[in-house]
């Protein structure tokens, strides 16, 4: 039962600084600028700050060897989930505005803006070197057939999106710059000096508080009165809440993983849908509205399914 009083526990901690976010937008001290802004500072600096602390703190050289399976684990559990997702719409029936939008919702969960604060309240900060892997799995789906799934659904035109474009995109990406330069430290064996890493971790610290007031002002852009259960939203929640960590602890089993590990990656397959999505609908003219009400409605189903995720796996 501590696993479910401490789950219970997170989500309180994690609502709490979400309705933060939530006032400061209900009485004007926050805009889509200072969203911008935040947005920008938890990806680009923040989060690549994360991974070095996170994974020179709590990772060694001899540990690396089993990144690879770990990883692999990642990939195929998230891989099965999105084409789940991709049968499901298309069982659905769904509009062309809203196939790929309800595909990549269902398929790619939310590993930074609430996966990073949700598991460092669940499980400590040991748990970031396997928060960094699942973010990479995620994200190489997210960037490859994350973005073709919601260009599908928009009417703006095509994207060319060959080998070299999806490459570049990933590994320019700050949070993996900051995977690749820990590991490599990890592997040289090499660690900063000391006001280097105090001055990291004090950046690194900010991670947490400020992206989920940032999901808490997500909310109130919808507004609490716009949610509602538009067509195939509960069928996506079953999926990305219940079903993709029945999918992950199959691949976790499958390759052999247990323990923290596996723990974290549970939680990770079963947060809310990545914030990305809403972004990607509005800049390929897919629906906008069903992307930003179906983020709002995981949040918030989150808070019901984590705890009784954390009482089943103890």
């Amino acid at each position: 039962m501590s696993g479910f009083f401490n789950a219970v526990s997170a989500c309180l901690v994690v609502l709490l600084l979400m309705a933060v976010g939530y006032f400061m937008g209900v009485k004007g001290w926050m805009t889509a600028a200072e969203k911008n802004f935040l947005s920008r500072f938890i990806i680009n600096i923040a989060v690549p700050a994360n991974c070095i602390v996170g994974l020179l703190n709590n990772l060694d050289r001899a540990e690396l060897a089993r990144a690879g399976v770990q990883l692999l684990s990642v990939l195929l559990g998230v891989g099965i989930t999105l084409l789940l997702s991709m049968g499901a719409a298309s069982l659905l029936r769904l509009p062309r505005a809203r196939w790929g939008v309800f595909a990549a919702m269902a398929g790619l969960s939310n590993v930074l803006f609430i996966g990073i604060p949700v598991c460092t309240q669940l499980f400590g900060e040991v748990c970031v070197p396997y928060v960094m892997l699942y973010y990479l799995g995620n994200t190489t789906f997210l960037q490859s057939a994350g973005i073709l799934l919601v260009e599908r659904s928009g009417d703006r035109g095509e994207r060319s999106e060959g080998p070299g474009r999806f490459l570049r995109d990933m590994f320019t990406k700050p949070p993996i710059l900051g995977v690749l330069l820990a590991i490599a430290l990890l592997l040289l064996d090499v660690t900063p000096p000391g006001p280097v890493m105090r001055f990291t971790g004090y950046i690194s610290s900010t991670v947490s508080p400020l992206a989920l007031i940032y999901g808490g002002f997500i909310v109130y852009e919808v507004g609490l009165k716009n949610l509602r259960f538009l067509r195939g939203l509960p069928t996506m929640l079953v999926i990305r809440l219940a079903v993709a960590p029945v999918i992950c602890w199959g691949c976790c089993r499958l390759f052999g993983l247990d323990g923290l590990v596996r723990n974290v990656f549970l939680v990770e397959s079963a947060l809310p849908v990545v914030s990305q999505v809403t972004v990607m609908a509005g800049a390929y003219g897919a629906d906008e509205e069903y992307a930003a009400t179906g983020a709002c409605l995981s949040i918030f189903g989150c808070f019901v399914t984590l705890p009784i995720l954390m009482l089943v796996i103890g």
